[in-house]
């Protein structure tokens, strides 16, 4: 039975929040004067700024004397009716926060401006009092401890040494930025987690807004084949054999490509008509990159990067802990990035605004040479589960076939037994060392004699003819 929440029923209420302080502080969190009919919204608001300023609810006399209301003590009143009260005054709010939302949203709709509209009506269907009471910490310490570290949110990376610092691995829920300058491979890093947690039997979507779906699908080709494109295009029917031998064992992968300037919304569906065509449960989602989305619940100007990217990260966040997925997207280190060898908050494209909302951020560091090495560097700049800040991990790169591996902890950089490389090793290998000796300076050229010996017949020849 549809209740009718008529003016006596919302009389009602208001009589029965001040029959009942804690009743009142109880549906604070959806407690809006303007859900209440027009007689009965001066009384509303009124309970409301009196309680806010002076810490308690104010008189019958004061409500009549200001608003013109009379409302009455219900002396009657038992426990289970305020019990009633607030299962009640719950599906009021909701009601009548969802009837606004619908009529603001006609409103969007006829202006052509859909991209709030789901945010508004999600928004009015969630509302609700406040059951979860949280953990209490003294309980049960172990169950607590058990549960944190065993409940399946940390995934490893693949890379023991990335794990390391991340006490673990990465957790479902949580935003993963790396952060890189154009070229350094932010999308080769992701493509390698994304095959690495594929072949732990994960399934996860790539989402592209920089490069073409069949471009993301051959760089796969050759990090799972163990073959360069070359090869690959020389003979498609045994890279296809491969592919297929692999995806046995694996779990689905779903490339999509959407255009830049796309939103979070975009997103969410696409997500939801794959997991609704395809039954894929959707374990991770890659993003790349996080600098061409643009935000749903704020109109931002693309040039306000520090704003933009605020509202991007975290609805890239919420979206993380919505479907509980491993969540990994990339993002651009700014021009005076280009000469480090370290990075900071400062060197990231935009400002520090989503690094504020992410979980985990790692800077990229790499060049030619490195690459043509065989060496990429993961700088660890943030990290909310872990001490990890500011360490860095070395890993192998095959510059055919496009693969980063993880060395093993004994075979970091400079023999660091902690898996974990010195800080200038990078830089002293980039560096061209040249030692020069005293008895180097001081030698002949190899052939210099014979040469002179030469030079002095050619020109004597030359004078005798010119006689």
């Amino acid at each position: 039975m549809t209740t009718d929440y008529n003016s006596d029923l919302q009389k009602l209420f208001l009589e029965m929040m001040m029959q009942d302080a804690q009743s009142f502080v109880r549906v604070q969190n959806i407690y809006n004067p303007d859900n209440f009919d027009r007689n009965l919204r001066d009384a509303a608001k009124f309970i409301q700024k009196h309680s806010t300023e002076f810490k308690t609810l104010p008189t019958y006399e004061q409500i009549k004397a200001v608003t013109g209301v009379t409302l009455q003590p219900i002396p009657t009143a038992i426990e289970s009716h305020q019990e009633w009260f607030l299962q009640e005054f719950e599906g009021f709010s909701r009601r009548r926060e969802l009837e606004r939302a619908i009529l603001k949203a006609a409103d969007l709709i006829e202006n052509g401006d859909y991209d709030p509209v789901e945010k508004l009506i999600k928004d009015a269907v969630q509302i609700s009092l406040t059951k979860d009471m949280g953990t209490d910490y003294f309980a049960t310490p172990g169950e607590r401890i058990n549960k944190y570290f065993n409940s399946g949110r940390q995934v490893s990376t693949g890379w023991p040494s990335v794990d390391k610092i991340l006490y673990g691995g990465m957790s479902r829920g949580e935003l993963n930025i790396f952060a890189g300058g154009s070229g350094s491979g932010k999308s080769l890093v992701m493509m390698n987690i994304a095959l690495n947690w594929l072949q732990q039997g994960l399934s996860g979507v790539y989402i592209t807004l920089e490069l073409s779906e069949e471009l993301v699908g051959l760089r796969t080709d050759a990090m799972l084949t163990s073959q360069s494109t070359k090869e690959i295009r020389k003979d498609i029917d045994n890279t296809e054999l491969k592919v297929r031998l692999v995806s046995k064992k694996a779990g689905a992968y779903r490339i999509k490509g959407l255009p830049a300037q796309s939103n979070i919304n975009d997103i969410r569906a696409y997500l939801k008509e794959v997991q609704i065509q395809t039954g894929i449960k959707v374990d991770f989602v890659m993003v790349d990159y996080l600098d061409l989305l643009m935000p749903v619940s704020a109109k931002v100007s693309p040039n306000d990067l520090f704003v933009k990217d605020k509202y991007v990260s975290e609805e890239l966040r919420n979206l993380a802990k919505e479907l509980n997925v491993l969540f990994v997207t990339a993002s651009q280190l700014n021009r005076s990035a280009v000469e480090e060898i370290e990075f900071d908050h400062s060197h990231i494209s935009g400002g520090i605004s989503k690094i504020n909302t992410a979980d985990n951020v790692f800077g990229i560091f790499t060049s030619r040479a490195m690459r043509e090495r065989g060496r990429y560097q993961i700088q660890c700049m943030k990290s909310r589960s872990s001490t990890g800040v500011g360490m860095k991990v070395d890993l192998e790169y095959n510059i055919d076939t496009m693969r980063i591996t993880d060395p093993g902890l004994e075979a970091q950089e400079g023999g660091s037994t902690s898996g974990f490389s010195k800080p200038n090793n990078i830089l002293n290998q980039i560096k061209g060392t040249s030692k020069v000796t005293d008895a180097e300076e001081d030698a002949p050229a190899p052939g210099s004699s014979a040469q002179s010996t030469k030079l002095k017949q050619m020109l004597a020849s030359l004078k005798s003819t010119s006689e």
